[in-house]
């Protein structure tokens, strides 16, 4: 029900944490898939090299997504290489800072929200030429976008915006036979949550869990590949929260 041959995929952040399990999992079910990276190439290419040596096909692609062009130079570069038909856009990757609201700048708001809402709205809008019936828009999203975590006000608004780009794209999008949806990880260890990996983070975490162990990136793939496949063909609109039972 997760096949996914023939069909391509583009996922933004996906050299590391999130995004590399997505592209993973994505090419795992059969999908041709675009790697994104902003900084981290030498991750990107080690990517592509562990699907490639899979027997699947994969590219890497660059682009600044805090860049105000950023997305525009994201979706034409993707347009070169996939043509006319782009069946999955998993518009993965995000910025974080911890910060207390009165450490919080507005150069610190304004970087959240370029990153985290403003590429993947303009990122959807420019590849909607090349989305069309049977198409799979899923963003990801945060624990944040529903409950209260420490020093994290700031991105926790930013993933709010995304909860509701959800509902709204999903909307606007359906009549066009595009899917939009979006994955809820929980706290997971990545390079961005250096907070797991302090003894006092994990107890913070696992006080939290009804899961108790910490997530990690390979738990959260899987969730992408389900939402873009015909398993989920009649979801849209939703979020699929995969956060081993947080704040419950």
């Amino acid at each position: 029900m997760t096949n996914l041959t023939g069909k391509t995929a583009l996922i933004t952040g996906g050299s590391r944490g999130i995004g590399r399990s997505a592209a993973l999992a994505l090419s795992k079910a059969g999908a041709q898939v675009l790697v994104h990276y902003g900084r981290a190439e030498a991750e990107a290419d080690a990517v592509v090299a562990e699907i490639q040596a899979a027997g699947g096909r994969a590219d890497k692609i660059g682009a600044d997504l805090s860049d105000p062009q950023g997305a525009h130079t994201l979706a034409a570069r993707t347009r070169a290489i996939v043509g006319d038909r782009l069946d999955v856009l998993v518009a993965n990757a995000g910025t974080s800072k911890a910060m207390s609201i009165e450490e919080t700048t507005v150069a610190d708001f304004d970087a959240l929200f370029a990153v985290n809402v403003r590429a993947p709205y303009f990122l959807v809008q420019q590849l909607l030429p090349i989305l069309g019936t049977g198409s799979s828009v899923i963003f990801t999203s945060s624990l944040g976008a529903r409950a209260a975590v420490p020093n994290l006000s700031a991105y926790a608004a930013s993933k709010g915006a995304v909860a509701t780009l959800v509902t709204q794209l999903a909307s606007a999008l359906g009549g066009r036979g595009i899917r939009v949806n979006a994955v809820a990880p929980g706290v997971i260890e990545t390079d961005m949550s250096s907070f797991a990996k302090t003894e006092q983070g994990r107890g913070f975490i696992l006080g939290m869990q009804a899961l108790q162990r910490i997530g990690q990136p390979d738990d959260v793939g899987g969730a992408f590949a389900f939402l873009a496949s015909d398993a989920a063909r009649w979801i849209t609109g939703d979020t699929l929260h995969v956060d081993g039972g947080s704040k419950l």
